[in-house]
């Protein structure tokens, strides 16, 4: 170790034996501007690899993030084709649905035409009962109720009193009636008789209920004599059960005893019509 800093020793004395002092000191300051440019080089190497690191790093964010978008693209690409899958079956639907209120919109319109075509029958049924009976009798209403004619005659002018005999003066009235129910075959006549509350136990009645049909029968019985269809003809018992007034008074009692004669379409005959307005429109739609 001596031996080494003796060389060293030596080399320096000679080589400040060897340059002046002079040039030992452009050297020295050569030295220092190299090695000060090797410091400026060195951070800025740094610096360029730090850049460099920062970089890699974006470009690996950018890379997760295109791989992001590529499948967020085929994402929506799939969806497109789903929507427009869904678009054209909703397309579908839509005109089927509209096909489908367009279809019933006709068969109401149709059902209406029926309906209006069933009013004016019974319309004319009425202008026709109200010439024929004549509506000065106070005994006597010819009306509409809930789309059908009805005629409703006071008890007073059918029968006696407690009876269910037909008077001789209701058998005229009940003729006009009669030339009317035969001028509508596709009609029927419902006799419907109503009584008061007054307990009724005539033998061989036993009550309310057997007068009141009984009642019924009759009139059907007369306009049968009177040659009205048979066929078309309904009697019906009402009792007490469905006064117009309380029964609290005779007269009110009074107005409650009487006969109504119902005329309306029968029942097959009206959906007849129906189903010929349906068929109408089929062959409509057919062609």
């Amino acid at each position: 170790m001596k031996k080494i800093m003796l060389l060293s020793i030596c080399s320096l004395v000679l080589l400040s034996s060897c340059v002046s002092k002079k040039e030992y000191a452009a050297l020295e300051a050569k030295q220092k501007e190299t090695q000060d440019l090797l410091n400026s080089a060195t951070v800025k190497l740094n610096s360029c690899l730090s850049d460099k690191a920062a970089s890699m790093a974006r470009v690996e964010t950018m890379k997760d993030q295109l791989v992001d978008l590529r499948k967020a693209n085929q994402d929506l690409i799939d969806t497109k084709g789903d929507l427009t899958i869904l678009t054209k079956k909703g397309s579908e639907n839509l005109e089927k649905s509209l096909e489908s209120l367009k279809e019933r919109d006709l068969k109401i319109t149709r059902l209406q035409d029926a309906l209006n075509k069933k009013d004016s029958v019974t319309l004319a049924v009425v202008t026709s009962l109200k010439k024929a009976v004549g509506i000065n009798d106070p005994d006597i209403e010819v009306n509409v109720e809930k789309g059908v004619v009805f005629i409703s005659i006071a008890d007073k002018l059918l029968f006696q009193s407690g009876s269910y005999t037909v008077t001789s003066r209701a058998k005229e009235v009940l003729a006009k009636v009669a030339k009317v129910i035969n001028s509508k075959p596709d009609f029927e006549a419902m006799v419907e008789a109503h009584t008061d509350n007054v307990p009724y136990n005539k033998p061989p009645l036993l009550d309310n209920w057997d007068l009141s049909v009984k009642r019924a029968t009759s009139v059907v019985r007369v306009l049968e004599n009177l040659e009205v269809n048979p066929q078309q003809l309904v009697a019906a018992g009402r009792s007490y059960h469905v006064p117009l007034v309380e029964n609290d008074t005779a007269a009110n009692r009074a107005k409650n005893r009487r006969t109504r004669i119902v005329v309306m379409p029968k029942i097959d005959q009206f959906y007849a019509m129906v189903e010929e307005e349906m068929k109408n429109l089929s062959e409509a739609e057919g062609n």
